[in-house]
């Protein structure tokens, strides 16, 4: 049975959730865009560049500059933890001011040893009612082993749904070493983001077979990887943005055109989030 949130949404129509946002300034924006593709609620990631702030492909790569620092490891520990602290506090606040727009995942630093991580989940994730983990973007092989340790305080603390960036890049080396993680730690659900690029397939392979893997179909490779996963995983897939890089508006159309069927469409569009995230006591 369906939360009862899903069904009261707007007069009884079905809620549209997009799983998948990195946090916007001003917040008029996000909310904009959100009313524009009528998406119901979202789920705010925190961002480090704000690619909504650039007006031509100058600005846009002095923001994108942000992330690529943090992709190859050249921050301090100290630096990422104060970032991510101050990123986490944009997100809550932010939730906290529109509670019936947004929910919110929260970062947690690799690198830490077990006890630290579990105290930063207590602190930074559980204490803030937020609903999950993520997003990581390995940036190499090494940061994807270091999820082990958050894997580990996750099952140790309080289960929560980890969302980890499995487009570029992550290699399919690194997408196997996370399925190794998958399999090690079952009863944590993990989201693909991005379905895994152009190793889409091996993705939806192997989400046929574990029970808690789900996929995330924002900027997938190719329209026919969101058509296939629809059709083989429909209780799987997940309605997804990545907004500001991709429109909120346009993933929502593309779900709707591919879908073999209106009720795998509500599935994706709010009904398969809504109900891992209620089944985890987590809203």
């Amino acid at each position: 049975m369906l939360p009862l949130l899903y069904q009261t949404c707007q007069g009884g129509a079905n809620m549209v959730i997009d799983s998948h946002e990195h946090i916007m300034f001003p917040t008029k924006v996000q909310l904009d865009k959100m009313d524009a593709a009528g998406v119901d609620k979202t789920i705010l990631f925190c961002s480090a560049p704000h690619p909504e702030k650039a007006d031509n492909l100058n600005e846009l790569e002095t923001e994108m500059n942000t992330l690529y620092k943090i992709l190859a490891g050249t921050n301090s520990q100290e630096d990422n933890m104060k970032r991510l602290e101050k990123n986490i506090s944009e997100i809550t606040t932010t939730v906290n001011e529109y509670p019936n727009r947004f929910w919110g995942f929260g970062s947690v630093p690799l690198g830490l040893g077990l006890e630290e991580t579990q105290n930063w989940i207590d602190s930074q994730i559980t204490a803030h009612s937020l609903c999950g983990i993520g997003e990581f973007t390995p940036g190499n092989e090494q940061q994807i082993l270091q999820l082990d340790v958050v894997f580990q305080a996750i099952r140790n603390t309080r289960l929560y749904p980890v969302w980890v960036h499995t487009f570029n890049p992550v290699t399919l080396n690194g997408i196997n070493l996370l399925m190794q993680l998958c399999v090690r730690y079952p009863e944590v659900p993990v989201i693909f983001g991005h379905l895994g690029g152009s190793n889409w397939i091996d993705v939806i392979k192997f989400a046929k077979e574990h029970d808690s893997i789900y996929l995330d179909l924002s900027a997938a490779f190719a329209s026919i990887a969101t058509k296939m996963a629809l059709v083989e995983l429909p209780e799987k897939c997940l309605y997804s943005s990545d907004a500001p890089y991709g429109e909120p508006y346009l993933y929502k159309q593309l779900i709707e055109f591919v879908s073999p069927s209106q009720s795998i469409e509500k599935m994706a569009l709010g009904e398969n989030i809504l109900r891992l995230l209620d089944s985890m006591n987590l809203i």
